[in-house]
């Protein structure tokens, strides 16, 4: 059972030394949105990530009514992925798009994701959004899905996974995050991956 958290710049300034000194291993940050805003406290975060020892892992917020490689782009000129990070996309809100079309959209991100840096990244939805058909196609990618209605660790799968990544179990002021794994299962998601070629 390995804890962990995600924030943005709405929670403000994190002491990421008394995060370290807790049980929370790994810390997902947000990084960018869109194809040009960037989280106001990326930067911080993710330095402070690194210096704590947590293994750290960066999220783009999706805009689908955008330009999925743009976007794709955006992030990961942002972030500079280092070998063991993490990354992953906020994927919740349509646009008010057609569901094939978000999905076409979120297939497209993530595919450039990973043919740049060669990590498949993480999907981070809720179970109405995906049901309603917005993930189709994305079930390769590991599932970082938020249930914080549901008890840790037992989060409801939607279609078209089958299984969990990372489950958020609860919010405010810090969303919490667990992984039902081993740190080296965690540690691999942030490793080359053969499939992103």
């Amino acid at each position: 059972m390995i804890q962990g958290i995600d924030v943005s710049d709405w929670q403000g300034a994190i002491d990421w030394s008394a995060q370290a000194e807790t049980d929370m291993e790994f810390a997902f940050a947000r990084a960018t949105e869109g194809d040009g805003v960037v989280d106001a406290r990326f930067t911080e975060n993710w330095a402070a990530m690194g210096r704590s020892g947590l293994v750290r892992g960066a999220y783009h917020v999706a805009r689908p009514d955008g330009d999925p490689l743009t976007q794709a782009r955006h992030f990961l000129d942002t972030v500079r992925l280092a070998p063991g990070d993490l990354a992953a996309v906020e994927f919740k809100r349509g646009d008010a798009l057609p569901a094939d079309r978000v999905a076409a959209f979120g297939r497209r991100w993530c595919a450039e994701v990973a043919r740049r840096c060669g990590l498949r990244p993480l999907v981070w939805t809720h179970a109405h959004f995906a049901a309603e058909g917005h993930c189709e196609g994305l079930e390769t990618y590991p599932l970082w899905i938020t249930a914080p209605g549901h008890p840790m660790g037992r989060p409801a799968v939607p279609p078209p996974w089958h299984s969990w990544t990372i489950h958020q179990y609860a919010g405010s002021p810090i969303d919490l995050d667990f992984f039902a794994g081993t740190l080296a299962e965690l540690l691999a998601l942030g490793a080359p991956d053969k499939r992103a070629k």
